[in-house]
This record gives C-alpha cells, sequence and structure tokens, in this order.
C-alpha cells in the first residue's frame, strides 16, 4: 500500500521530514519512509508507489556494505520488532528502520565526481564549484578530476545553502569538520567503485553524521536515489544531461510545466508516477543485484 503520511497511536511521533516520519520510542527512534516525494523543496501531492521501501532497503545495503563508517543502523528493516509495534507491522513492513538517537550536525556533507545540477551552472558562471577552482573547458556531466568536498547548512524547509570550507571550520571545529570531510569523500570513492561494477555511476550524493554522545556516525541515508544522482553507465555521454534513475525524471517534468516552483506543488500525472517508481525499483535491482518483491 503507498504511505503518504503515518500515524502509530501511541506512538509518539516527533516530526515530519520531506521524506520520513520520526517516531520516538524511547532509548532508540524509529525511522518511516513514505512514499513521498520532494523536488524543488516541495512536497508533491502524489505517492510514488514501493519509494520508500526502496529508500529504506537501498540504505540499509550500503549500512552494511560500507560498515568502516559506525552507522545509527539498530534493527535492519526486515527484523525484529519491538513488542509494540507489532500491531503495525503490514505499514512498517520493509521501510522503517530502529536507530540510535542522535543530534545532527548542522552540516550537510555533499561529495560531487561529476558536473551535474547546481554544480555545473556554478561551474558555467565561475569556473569552479563552491570555491574548488577546477580546470577550464570542462563539459556537462563530466568527470571530476577528483572529487570534491562541497557542504552546506542544512535547512529543516526551504533551500539548503552552499557554505565554504572554512564556514564548515568555524561551524563544526576544526577536528569534526576534518573528519566528515575525510569519511564524505571515503563513502562516495568505495560507494562509486561498487556502483561502477554494476553499472551506475554515482554523479554526487550527500551525506548526514550525528553524534551518538562522543561518538559520530552516518545517520538518514546513504547512497540512496534521493540522496544522490545515479547515472546508467551505458547511457552516459559527456556534454548532455544523462538519463537518470532517481528523481530526475520528476524534476524534469516539473521544468516542462509552467510552475513557479513555490508551493502548493502540482500533481503528477499518472504515467510520470509510474515511470518513477519503476525508476527507484530499477535502480535498486541493479546496484544490489536483489530482486524487488
Amino acid at each position: 500500500m503507498d504511505v503518504l503520511t503515518l500515524e502509530l497511536p501511541g506512538i509518539p511521533k516527533l516530526r515530519s521530514g520531506k521524506v520520513r516520519e520520526v517516531f520516538d520510542l524511547g532509548d532508540t527512534l524509529l525511522l518511516v519512509a513514505t512514499d513521498r516525494i520532494s523536488a524543488f523543496d516541495c512536497i508533491l501531492p502524489n505517492a510514488i508507489p514501493r519509494k520508500g521501501e526502496i529508500l529504506t532497503r537501498t540504505a540499509d545495503f550500503w549500512f552494511q556494505k560500507l560498515d568502516f563508517v559506525p552507522n545509527h543502523l539498530v534493527e535492519h528493516p526486515f527484523g525484529w520488532l519491538p513488542e509494540k509495534l507489532k500491531p503495525f507491522a503490514e505499514q512498517l513492513a520493509g521501510r522503517a528502520i530502529v536507530v540510535q538517537k542522535a543530534s545532527p550536525l548542522p552540516v550537510e556533507c555533499v561529495v560531487r565526481g561529476y558536473l551535474a545540477g547546481s554544480g555545473w551552472k556554478d561551474y558555467e558562471a565561475t569556473g569552479g564549484i563552491c570555491g574548488h577552482r577546477l580546470p577550464p573547458g570542462l563539459r556537462q556531466a563530466e568527470k571530476l578530476p577528483e572529487p570534491i568536498f562541497t557542504p552546506s547548512t542544512k535547512a529543516s524547509s526551504g533551500h539548503d545553502e552552499n557554505i565554504s570550507w572554512s564556514d564548515c571550520r568555524r561551524i563544526l571545529g576544526d577536528e569534526l569538520a576534518l573528519r566528515v570531510r575525510e569519511w564524505s569523500l571515503e563513502l562516495y570513492e568505495h560507494g562509486r567503485a561498487f556502483a561502477a561494477q554494476r553499472g551506475i555511476l554515482i554523479a554526487d550524493t550527500k551525506f548526514e553524521f550525528g553524534m551518538v554522545g562522543d561518538e559520530l556516525v552516518l545517520i538518514d541515508e546513504c547512497l540512496t536515489p534521493d540522496s544522490s544522482r545515479f547515472w546508467p553507465a551505458d547511457q552516459y555521454v559527456v556534454g548532455q544531461s544523462p538519463p537518470s534513475f532517481d528523481k530526475q525524471f520528476v524534476r524534469d517534468y516539473l521544468e516542462s510545466i509552467p510552475w513557479n516552483k513555490q508551493p502548493p506543488a502540482p500533481t503528477l500525472p499518472p504515467d510520470v508516477v509510474a515511470k518513477t517508481s519503476e525508476k527507484y525499483i530499477e535502480a535498486y535491482t541493479q546496484l544490489t543485484g536483489l530482486k524487488f518483491k
């Protein structure tokens, strides 16, 4: 069943994000990925069937594979459920994880490996991305000489804002800033190398980190179609925007209609909804080699 919003009677809901519902389990949190989709920082009215399950399964796959960085995962989406959640097992199946309570860092950690999206626009205007000087003459979608770390401020609503490396250090402190930069680049490099073997190019991605006591851990999601730009390697051509496994399909549709990118967001037509759901499922199966039931 499609899930746009979720209430679990007797389980306190702490907040609703763009995609996830967060519930308080006492010592831990329950994160439930809905089928909501956002674009241009607006939540669209449609559900994308199976999207929440795909995001949860994909993040769980990476949390296990990239375990050289500690993460917040306590229970996998197909594992044991606390007794008080068993009445909601059908609603939560495949889309919920139990995680440690963490204090999120106020900086999002973006890593870019290719010239795409806002990075391409920045390069066209300035010859660089977020203060990183790049060689002249690079083309759209071209692979960068090396991945770059471009942090941003984390906004609860509206647009995140890119910040400089010096601002990142000022906000987090030198030690923490250096560690999240190192981990972000390392996670991206490992993820990119694995995905390439499966015929997927990860153009860029976003990581979030938080503190559990004195320990820094990876939180939220990891290398999913929502937090990353996935391109099919066999359709990649330098100089043009490649087709995408992620929600770029929705963005392209929204760019083609008269909409000022302010709420309320327009309703997506059925064919766009169906195609987007297919893209998410295709990304998961190709990346993991697992069938999606």
